[in-house]
Order: structure tokens, then C-alpha cells, then sequence
């Protein structure tokens, strides 16, 4: 795939706007999101994800446009299972819901940033050692069998070794001051909460990205796309955590689902080096056993409802 470097400055042009437009007319404002707001901007920014498929069949043919429209919805489908960890830190921070629009947004272009270094350091161990796409496969698969076997235990942040290291070294008050990052009391400058919360979900954003890139270089090796497909399912990721907030308990085999398609992806970049699975092939399993997941979670809870 031949990408001019006209077309890698317009998706960073189009990147940063969008980023802005969010910041002014979402991040920005201290009032909670209603459910009906949060869903629209969600169908909004995911059916512009969408619509970028249509640029690459335009530019590059369906080849790519199918490689694209693949790795989007696996990186979207990844973000999902980050938001049930940045429900707890904002539980576990009190983080009120006025103010955790903008931990997100920040929290969203600090993941964009450290995505772009992880795919250009990948791409770069790719291009000079292919055979590294076996050690990529490989720790796929190790992690989707380790979600599968652990969805019950939850991240300590009690222990987290990154929050000892805020707290020894940066003074942190326990009382909120509005959406404030910092304060002075007694003469010091003292982070506050909503500051703790925002290095938690920078840390996990980063933890995140070490599956999620692997996969989708296990959808397409064109880093052009794997930038584009992180870049825009990161960029609906606040709208979604919003619209799905209060039904993230409801999704309980959503975890097993996308542990399935990690070992699924995995197997794929070991079976492409011998036979192609085409695009289309791949999108379909992905769309089925993500479907499944959550038929079989909503049918589970109804079952739970009706024996209540």
C-alpha cells in the first residue's frame, strides 16, 4: 500500500480537529451526559470510523478497505473491555460523573500518543524481523487463554506499583476541587484525585495497547491503517464508556468473547504465514463470537431475572 505523505498529515490534520471538536463541545463542559447525548455521540463518532472504509476503498481498493474495516472493529471491540477497568478507577477515585468527561479526553490523547510510538516501534521489529509476527502470535494467545481463565479477579489499585510511585513523590489530597488537576494547601502543590484517576487511565490505556496492537498487526501489516483504525475507535471511546455505564455489569461474557477473538487473531497470524484467510472471513468470526457474547450475557441475566 503506497501512502503519500500528503495523506498521513491529512490523518493527523483530521485527528487533531476532531479531537479539538470534542474538547470544546464535550470534555469541556461540567454536567453529566444524558444517556440519550452519550448514545447519539457514540453512533456518531462510530459511524465516522465507518465511514473512513470508504476513503481507503476510494484511495486503495477493498483490499485495504476490508483490512481497515477489520481492524477497526477489532480495536473497537478491545476498547469495550478497557471501559470496565475505567469504571473502577473512577469508582474507586469518586470521581463524580460532571468531571469524568475530561479524564477520559485526556486520558483518550494521552492513549493516541503512546499508540502512535507502539505501532511505529512494531512496524520497525516487523519490517527488519518478520519472524517476530510469531512472538506477537504467540503472547495473543497467551493473553486471550489468561482472560478467559481470570475474568473474575479485578485490577488492585491498592497495590498498583504506578499509584505508589504518584503518591511518594507527588503529595495527593484527598478531597475533590472541582475538576482542578492540582491545588495549594499549606503553602505546597498537591495533586487531587481527578489527577490520580487520569495517570490510572493513561497507565491502563498503555497496558491495553499491548494487546491491541499486536492484533490488529495480525489484521494488516499497512501501519497506515493500523494508525487510522486506533485513532478512531479511541476517538468514540468517551461516548461509549457514557452510553454503556450502567449496563457494563450486564455484558458478563463480553470478557470471554473477546478472549476467544485474541486466541482466534493469534491463530490467524501463525495460519496466514501458509494459507491467506481473506478480510471478509475474518471480520465475520470476529462479528460472530463478539454477537454471541453478548446474546448469551443478556439471555443469562434474563434467565437470573425470571428464577428472581
Amino acid at each position: 500500500m503506497d501512502v503519500s505523505t500528503a495523506a498521513w498529515v491529512a490523518l493527523g490534520a483530521t485527528v487533531v480537529v476532531l479531537l479539538a471538536i470534542d474538547l470544546f463541545f464535550f470534555a469541556l463542559k461540567d454536567e453529566e451526559i444524558s444517556l440519550r447525548a452519550a448514545a447519539w455521540a457514540s453512533v456518531g463518532w462510530t459511524a465516522l470510523g465507518l465511514a473512513f472504509t470508504l476513503v481507503v476503498l476510494a484511495y486503495s481498493g477493498p483490499k485495504y478497505a476490508g483490512e481497515y474495516l477489520t481492524g477497526f472493529v477489532l480495536e473497537k471491540s478491545l476498547s469495550v473491555d478497557n471501559l470496565f477497568v475505567f469504571a473502577m478507577i473512577f469508582g474507586y477515585f469518586a470521581i463524580p460523573a460532571v468531571y469524568q468527561r475530561r479524564v477520559m479526553f485526556w486520558g483518550i490523547v494521552g492513549a493516541i500518543v503512546l499508540r502512535g510510538l507502539f505501532i511505529a516501534a512494531g512496524a520497525a521489529v516487523l519490517e527488519t524481523f518478520h519472524w517476530m509476527i510469531y512472538i506477537f502470535a504467540a503472547f495473543l494467545i497467551v493473553v486471550g487463554v489468561r482472560m478467559a481463565m481470570h475474568r473474575e479477579s479485578e485490577v488492585d489499585l491498592d497495590s498498583n506499583k504506578v499509584l505508589k510511585v504518584v503518591n511518594r513523590f507527588i503529595p495527593v489530597t484527598r478531597e475533590h476541587h472541582g475538576h482542578s488537576l492540582f491545588v495549594r494547601q499549606n503553602g505546597r502543590r498537591a495533586a487531587t484525585p481527578m489527577f490520580s484517576a487520569l495517570v490510572m487511565v493513561a497507565f491502563f490505556d498503555a497496558v491495553f495497547a499491548l494487546d491491541s496492537i499486536p492484533a490488529i498487526f495480525g489484521v494488516t501489516e499497512e501501519v497506515f491503517l493500523v494508525a487510522a483504525a486506533n485513532a478512531f475507535s479511541l476517538l468514540g471511546l468517551a461516548a461509549l464508556y457514557f452510553t454503556l455505564a450502567g449496563m457494563l455489569d450486564r455484558f458478563r461474557y463480553l470478557g470471554m468473547g473477546i478472549a476467544v477473538v485474541l486466541v482466534l487473531v493469534g491463530v490467524k497470524m501463525i495460519v496466514n504465514e501458509l494459507v491467506h484467510i481473506p478480510e471478509p472471513v475474518s471480520l465475520g468470526v470476529i462479528l460472530l463470537v463478539l454477537g454471541a457474547s453478548v446474546v448469551l450475557s443478556l439471555r443469562s441475566e434474563r434467565r437470573e431475572q425470571i428464577a428472581a
